[in-house]
């Protein structure tokens, strides 16, 4: 549907800064959804701000394209009556409209709020909606926040009632998956400074120090080993520090396999005592840094081999909190082929870096 030329401005939203945007971008995306990072920075601000500036809402018949995002100014974005407002969004693709000040952005920056902020972004979360009446290649704007989601920058909403509107609103249009992994998030974001209480599989408990990796280690021993192995047991966990919380020397040598502290060896030993013959998974814990690497995963093959263990009864899990985490994103690279990279935050899921040596036992039984 082509844009109204003569909008009646009453229709508009209420003006909102630009700041206050930001803020609230920060409340409804929490830390575990995903691409949170285009929902959220300034660029996604100035975008969300502009949409209601211009009145780009679901059901006026006003849309957005990046143009009005990377022309708007200080100067522009002051001016605040509705007129101004609607006079803005009508003619800023008119080559002889001139906005006042400094923009914001350059042209180039076209491409990220379109491919990033908007599409792998706001449109993907269900934030934004898209005209589909639009050929691809066409420069028409397209845009619109969805008319809830719009609603939750009103200045009026302040307190327990915005924070009421926004849990509606995650409750609303992010998925079941995406909720449970923001709410993983943030539970595991804040230890108590009295510790983190482990429960391992045959029922003992252990407490950790404070601090991300614990937390990280919790996950590991209640989470992954439930998930992926049939009857787990925990050989080995330790701290930083190398503090040792839990050794189990004797089961370690039932199994025939002899555990002496050294640099390679991991923050957890697992073993699954399920199948005929016990799976050994090698599993460290990265916050910040610190995967299992090639190197890493050659020292421990030679532990293994000493101990008379097939190279298909051994895994190798590198734990992050999330694919977001810094932790991953830095170390990625440095994960060893033919290991495992595990999220707390999606329990349920785990990646696989495959060379084609990888333990096929290991995905046969779990996948």
């Amino acid at each position: 549907m082509p844009i109204r030329r003569h909008s009646l401005p009453s229709d508009l939203p209420p003006y909102v800064t630009r700041e206050q945007v930001e803020e609230r971008l920060q409340l409804i995306f929490p830390a575990g959804i995903p691409n949170r990072i285009y929902c959220t920075r300034q660029l996604s601000a100035s975008t969300v701000f502009t949409m209601i500036y211009i009145g780009a809402v679901q059901g006026l018949n006003r849309y957005l394209g990046p143009i009005h995002v990377y022309r708007m100014t200080d100067d522009q974005a002051a001016k605040v009556s509705d007129s101004e407002r609607v006079a803005y969004g009508e003619d800023i693709r008119k080559k002889s409209y001139v906005v006042p000040g400094n923009p914001w952005y350059a042209d180039n920056t076209r491409e990220p709020i379109r491919d990033e902020t908007l599409r792998e972004g706001l449109v993907n979360i269900g934030a934004v909606i898209a005209r589909d009446d639009l050929p691809t290649t066409s420069s028409k704007p397209r845009y619109a926040l969805l008319s809830d989601f719009a609603a939750l920058f009103d200045p009026k909403l302040t307190d327990e009632t915005l924070s009421a509107e926004i849990s509606a609103y995650q409750a609303r249009h992010l998925s079941r998956s995406a909720l449970a992994r923001v709410s993983l998030m943030q539970a595991g974001t804040v230890a108590g400074k009295s510790g983190v209480m482990v429960t391992f599989p045959n029922g003992e408990t252990r407490r950790l120090a404070p601090g991300p990796s614990s937390i990280i280690s919790k996950s590991v021993v209640e989470d992954f080993a439930q998930n992926f192995l049939q009857t787990p047991a925990v050989l080995w966990l330790s701290e930083s520090g190398n503090k040792v919380v839990q050794r189990d020397d004797s089961l370690a040598a039932s199994i025939g396999l002899q555990i002496a502290a050294d640099k390679d060896l991991p923050d957890l030993i697992l073993v699954d005592l399920g199948p005929t013959d016990p799976l050994i998974v090698f599993v460290e814990v990265v916050a910040t840094d610190g995967p299992i690497s090639d190197r890493r995963q050659t020292a421990l093959y030679a532990m293994t081999d000493a101990a008379g263990f097939n190279r298909s009864q051994v895994a190798f899990v590198t734990a992050f909190q999330d694919r977001e985490a810094p932790g991953f994103k830095k170390t990625m690279p440095a994960l060893a082929w033919g290991s495992f990279a595990w999220f707390s935050s999606e329990p349920q899921n785990i990646v696989q870096f495959n060379d084609g040596r990888a333990n096929k036992r290991f995905l046969i039984e779990f996948f």
